[in-house]
């Protein structure tokens, strides 16, 4: 699952990394791009080895929300593993067998990918967000008593019958932004599934030349730390 805003040229550089066989299909969900980029995405998806589905979005309502209609997809069409990973060309589909390998050999339900393990890379990280990237899993760790090395990396995958826990609803508004993540994060750590972290790689290609993520560090810090919060106080189930 590959969510995506109005960044047509990332997400084909993402779209022509998949090969043959590497996954069993891709589900794009694509928000608030234009008439133009639609048919580009198109044609990609066409000439694609892999099968893609393109759920279109005219506005954008959260990067939460386009995750869930990804899941939506995925378990409307009886898939078990589902792989994230970002839009904007900082994950590489080619990492994919070492993030799903722990799931298929029936070790773990949820691999959680790490750019600070050993044999993990980090490239072009801006400053404060890698002092943050460091940082935030300490506090994880504290209040989770799982060792966190790596928790804003977007890159991971998990079995989606996790979600059929009755402990765990995706589906209430509050986490339709990046909230999300860290809310499906957070209940795997304490409700007893079987975890772990393996190294991938994360690459900040644009990063001087502006708009290397659509994270504002002012507009969406707290739904990124609030998760943990709500959740280890119990103000949010």
């Amino acid at each position: 699952m590959v969510p995506t805003f109005s960044d047509a040229d990332n997400i084909v550089n993402v779209l022509t990394r998949f090969g043959a066989n590497m996954v069993d299909e891709v589900c794009l969900v694509a928000d608030r791009f234009t008439e133009n980029e639609s048919r580009i995405l198109h044609k990609v998806a066409f000439n694609s080895p892999t099968p893609i589905h393109i759920i279109a979005n005219k506005t954008r309502k959260g990067i939460g929300h386009a995750i869930k209609q990804g899941i939506r997809y995925a378990v409307n069409n009886h898939y078990d593993i589902v792989v994230v990973l970002a839009g904007n060309n900082k994950d590489d589909p080619r990492e994919i067998p070492r993030v799903i390998g722990p799931i298929e050999k029936g070790d773990f339900d949820y691999v959680q990918g790490s750019r600070f393990l050993p044999g993990g890379k980090h490239v072009k990280t801006p400053f404060f967000r890698s002092i943050f990237s460091r940082v935030y899993p300490f506090a994880w760790t504290l209040l989770t008593n799982f060792p966190c090395t790596d928790v804003t990396n977007g890159f991971r995958a998990y079995k989606l019958k996790i979600l059929k826990d009755p402990r765990i609803n995706i589906w209430q508004d509050w986490l339709d932004s990046y909230q999300l993540e860290y809310y499906i994060h957070y209940k795997v750590l304490t409700l007893g599934y079987k975890v772990c972290e393996i190294p991938i790689s994360k690459v900040y290609s644009h990063r001087h030349k502006g708009g290397y993520s659509k994270i504002s560090p002012f507009r969406d810090w707290w739904t990124i730390v609030s998760p943990l919060i709500y959740l280890k106080l119990g103000i949010r189930q």
